[in-house]
């Protein structure tokens, strides 16, 4: 059993103000493996003061100081690469030949990345006799997920720091132990005490305690749409700056003179990523329906490929979902899907055979119509909704057909052709033809899915204020 009793405030490791304790749970065996501390507001109020007292230095403070201190964090992460990872495969049951790289490897590669961009900042420019300049924004409340809980805290955190900001963390508690390592990590690293500080708890305590903390100058958070106005609501009291990354239902679009096999399958690959438990993956596959009876062959196909069970065996290539309660909600979905008519091609909502234990949830494809729950929300599990289209017009129109726009995919004969169609769809990052992740450009998104962006120079900039002086 691992259990944490303190919070990081101002450089030392105090005793949380809170009388509680929160369960941590293993995915796959149901049981507890950990405990952190049910926090309450004076730990908030502590961590507040801290960041805000810190701020003035650390604002100032060069900019090879702060590229030097990220670099540090990369390589800390990078030597307990296999610490790290073992325990958030623990956590959230990511399959560890997966959660190396996906996990842990990521985090260190985007820290550095953030390191490099700072030189891509324009952090003064002359505009007539008016010189504009780029400030921090101040002290930054990060609210980050379960999901991919490493890499949101560099994320969000490294791209704070390297603005010149101070933070006050709250992580996830569903999976926080990744809190506490980026924390030791930042006083091996040096980072000066009070410019990173971590508070524990749940989000309804102590969340809306960072959220309407006065000293608390923005709100960076990556949750669902229910958080994130949440978030907006309380944060408006006091005007503050808001990003939000909030999820997405992410088309993977599919022109009739496409690779269908390759497309198919990467599609599935992509939206399947964590057992599903992605925001940006394409969940959505849209096809000619000239196609549709290959389409669902292949999809078929790639399904039976992969191997439910224990994260931590080499044959394994999907976890279990994160709780209890989301095994239920996607297996809820996928229910409704049938009961409005969908045609199951792969999966369904029952118990995987021969997993009686875990939170399993079968890998799932289905045939619908765009007015289908399966089609409209976010199911944050394996399961994939194909739609099928007659015309291009009407393949554009079902993808911007959504109250997210995070993410998407489009597949045609050349890269030219799918750049064309992507130009029309309203979500943020559109990859072309099965192209790779650019981790230096934007990411967020449209509509439900958020406000703000994040990776590379424009991942600082969002902690970035504009002034005019002159």
């Amino acid at each position: 059993m691992i259990e944490r009793r303190d919070v990081l405030i101002d450089g030392e490791w105090v005793p949380s103000a809170g009388d509680g304790v929160i369960e941590v749970e293993n995915p796959v065996t149901e049981e507890v493996f950990a405990t952190i501390p049910r926090g309450d507001a004076q730990d908030v109020e502590r961590a507040a003061e801290a960041a805000a007292a810190a701020f003035d230095s650390w604002s100032g403070s060069a900019l090879p100081e702060r590229a030097a201190v990220l670099r540090a964090l990369a390589d800390i992460v990078e030597k307990r690469t296999d610490e790290i990872t073992r325990t958030i495969v623990t956590e959230i049951g990511e399959p560890l030949s997966i959660a190396t790289a996906h996990q842990t490897l990521s985090t260190v590669a985007h820290l550095r990345n953030t390191a490099n961009a700072l030189e891509e900042v324009d952090w003064d420019v002359q505009v007539g006799d008016t010189l504009v300049h780029r400030a921090p924004v101040g002290v930054v409340g990060a609210i980050t997920p379960w999901n991919v809980p490493l890499l949101m805290i560099a994320m969000k955190v490294g791209a704070a720091v390297a603005a010149g900001c101070t933070v006050v963390l709250k992580g996830t508690e569903i999976a926080p132990m990744s809190s506490y390592f980026f924390a030791e990590a930042t006083l091996d690293a040096g980072l000066p005490a009070g410019v990173f500080n971590l508070v524990s708890g749940n989000g309804p305590e102590i969340g809306e305690a960072v959220t309407t903390h006065p000293k608390v100058d923005m709100i960076s958070l990556t949750g669902s749409p229910r958080a994130g106005s949440r978030v907006m609501e309380l944060a408006s009291a006091s005007v503050k700056r808001v990003a939000l990354e909030l999820g997405g239902k992410s088309a993977n679009l599919i022109l009739q003179d496409a690779d269908l096999g390759r497309a198919v399958a990467a599609g599935i690959a992509d939206a399947f990523r964590n057992s599903g438990q992605v925001c940006g993956g394409l969940t959505r596959l849209l096809v000619p329906r000239a196609r549709l009876a290959e389409a669902e062959e292949i999809a078929a196909a790639t399904v039976a490929k992969h191997v439910l069970g224990d994260p931590f065996a080499a044959e394994t290539t999907l976890g279990p979902v994160v709780t209890g309660a989301q095994r239920e909600r996607v297996r809820t979905l996928i229910r409704s899907g049938l009961d409005e008519g969908a045609r199951l091609i792969a999966g369904g909502p029952d118990q995987p055979e021969g997993l009686d234990r875990g939170y399993f949830v079968k890998p799932t494809v289905l045939t619908g119509r765009p007015d289908m729950r399966i089609a409209r929300e976010e199911i944050f599990g394996p399961v994939v909704t194909i739609l099928p289209f007659d015309t291009e017009e009407q393949a554009i129109a079902i993808a911007n057909d959504s109250q997210y726009g995070l993410a998407g995919g489009v597949w045609a004969a050349t890269t030219d052709r799918a750049r064309e169609v992507a130009l029309r769809l309203r979500t943020g990052r559109i990859r072309l033809n099965g192209s790779a992740v650019n981790p230096r450009a934007p990411h967020g998104g449209f509509k439900l899915s958020g406000i703000g962006r994040e990776n590379g120079r424009f991942g600082i900039e969002e902690f970035l204020e504009y002034q005019s002086i002159g």
